[in-house]
């Protein structure tokens, strides 16, 4: 009896220190990935502040757009080679003022910088606007419609 207790106390012991380690994850989708610059996602406000660096690198890195139940991130790679596939579901936690990814159950986590965060109500409502602004037709300034001709 009491080795069996004992194994369960450890088993339980070992989880909890697991998920302290590991962190809370939570669940986001990948709606949109673009190209940028690497060296102004990772620059702090003291080099921001000094101007452009001596030398300018050609590294682009990726940025993602990450969308989860509550809030949308807009995170940034490191590297060119930190990528993640578009309409994929991810776990993702905070670490350190950056976002720690985890792709497909994988055993090792991608970190990324956070550049922008949305509450996901008011993204919805700006993504709304911007499908309706793009099917309503184009209008002049006296209310009449306009047709557009091709050249």
């Amino acid at each position: 009896m009491k080795p069996t207790l004992l194994l369960i106390v450890i088993l339980c012991s070992l989880q909890l220190a697991r998920a302290k380690d590991l962190g809370i994850y939570q669940r986001g989708t990948v709606v949109r990935m673009r190209m940028g610059d690497c060296e102004s996602s990772h620059s702090g406000f003291m080099a921001r502040m000094s101007g452009p660096p001596a030398q300018m690198g050609a590294d682009t890195c990726p940025e993602y757009t990450l969308v989860s139940d509550k809030v949308v991130f807009v995170i940034v790679g490191r590297s060119s080679n930190q990528l993640i596939p578009l309409a994929d579901v991810v776990d993702f936690r905070f670490h350190h003022s950056e976002l720690a990814v985890r792709v497909n159950d994988a055993k090792h986590e991608s970190r990324f910088g956070i550049k922008e965060m949305i509450l996901r109500s008011e993204w919805d409502v700006v993504q709304k606007h911007i499908i309706d602004q793009l099917n309503s037709p184009p209008r002049s300034a006296d209310g009449v419609l306009t047709t557009r001709t091709r050249d």
